[in-house]
């Protein structure tokens, strides 16, 4: 294996390839079967959540998986189920009943996601230790900044007039891509002199054991909840809140867009203040631009749109920063980071989980109807969890992050020390 400097486009790119088959697919693969082939979006909801419960669970498993496997051909033949379960969805007919093929799909997908997902991050672990200081706060810049342009892109594509079709066929291609570009990348899951490092072996106990690890994966928890609530609530807010369902496109991409401009500005202030300043200083704006959205009502898309800028920026420190924070720690306690990161994994889909148990029961109960006529108490509800709860969970974030005492210092020292 040569020691050239890594190719850090590939991992931007490779990034942008799994975010295309995460959050867009919550967005896009329900309305279009729902739409294409008649199936009820009550049977789509319970098949999706069926489907999340097993994506949380297996994540463990998973883990152990990515540890045995040598990392190269593993990510080829993820990155291989991920661009067949594409295809299958939207640009194969469905040669069994719709719903089935649905759930078939959408399990190689998920699976095949998360498992990358974990091979990826624990890379780049190995990727950033050989890049000298600053190297994860670096990596993590490329790697977020190509994540949230994914994102954006395969929030809009499968929308064109073209149909989501081309979108699975060039998705698809962009999966070899992204497979050659880090071909040369991948290191193995042995240490110098070839001890097995899988996480049964020290991988889950070395980072539940360690209570830095233990403490950034409740920050992560916390930190990332808002992101959750206000994911789940953003089509009802700006349809039935602001009346502006046309701008819903729009208003998506714009969050997204400022997410992936903000991310390396985060990373260069970070190498400046340190990553816990850093992050302190994001979580303060994100409390203030989330608490700015209770004031508005119909019609205020333009203040809406800057609180889509601000709110944005400030995702793009949570995702650059605090995985660099752990993937240092992962480091130190548990190099081979396949089994740290299928709990970070863990960590964040539980949000999405937390997030649709905590609000969307409250604003059943409340007579919020989707689409439908509400009463002001409702919107009431809906503004108030959509724009308040962030905020409170934002504090409770931020005071985990304050656990750690002195300044930047006390927080690297603290996050690497044995």
């Amino acid at each position: 294996m040569t020691d050239r400097p890594p190719r850090l486009a590939g991992f931007a790119a490779f990034a942008a390839v799994l975010a295309g088959a995460g959050l867009p697919i919550y967005i896009h693969a329900p309305a279009y079967y729902a739409e294409s082939f008649g199936i009820g979006l009550g049977v789509l909801g319970s098949v999706l959540f069926a489907l999340r419960l097993i994506d949380v669970v297996q994540d463990p498993a998973l883990g152990w998986l990515a540890a045995k496997l040598p990392r190269g051909p593993a990510a080829a033949g993820g990155m291989a189920l991920l661009g067949l379960a594409m295809l299958g969805l939207y640009a194969v007919p469905p040669p069994i009943p719709p719903v089935l093929w649905f759930a078939l799909t959408l399990v190689v997908l998920f699976s095949a996601y998360s498992f990358l997902t974990i091979v990826f991050y624990a890379q780049g672990v190995t990727t950033a230790g050989r890049m000298g200081e600053g190297g994860h706060v670096r990596l993590a810049a490329w790697r977020e900044t190509g994540t949230l342009l994914g994102v954006s892109a395969a929030a809009v594509a499968p929308n064109l007039p073209a149909g989501p079709a081309p979108f699975a066929i060039g998705f698809a291609a962009m999966a070899i891509l992204a497979w050659a570009l880090m071909r040369g990348d991948w290191r193995g899951n042995r240490d110098a002199d070839g001890t097995d490092m899988s996480p049964l072996s020290g991988g889950f106990r070395a980072v539940l054991r360690d209570p830095p690890a233990r403490r950034l994966l409740l920050i992560a928890l916390a930190n990332a909840a808002p992101v959750a609530v206000s994911s789940t609530l953003f089509l009802f807010y700006v349809e039935a809140v602001l009346e502006a369902p046309a701008a819903i496109g729009p208003l998506f991409l714009l969050f997204f867009l400022s997410a992936a401009g903000a991310a390396p500005l985060w990373a260069r202030l970070a190498r400046r203040i340190g990553e816990r300043a850093a992050l302190s200083i994001a979580m303060v704006a994100a409390m203030a631009a989330f608490s700015t959205v209770l004031v508005l009502g119909p019609g205020d898309v333009v203040p809406f749109g800057l609180i889509c800028i601000a709110s944005g920026a400030t995702l793009g420190a949570d995702l650059t920063l605090l995985p660099a924070l752990f993937a240092r720690r992962m480091e130190k306690v548990a190099p081979e980071a396949s089994g740290g990161f299928a709990l970070w994994s863990f960590m964040q889909k539980l949000t999405l989980a937390i997030a649709a148990i905590a609000v969307l029961p409250a604003l059943d109960r409340a007579g919020f109807v989707a689409g439908g006529d509400n009463p002001d108490s409702a919107l009431r509800l809906l503004t108030l969890l959509y724009g308040g709860l962030p905020v409170v969970l934002k504090i409770a974030a931020l005071a985990l992050l304050r656990t750690v005492p002195g300044g930047t210092q006390a927080w690297k020292d603290r996050t690497e020390s044995p």
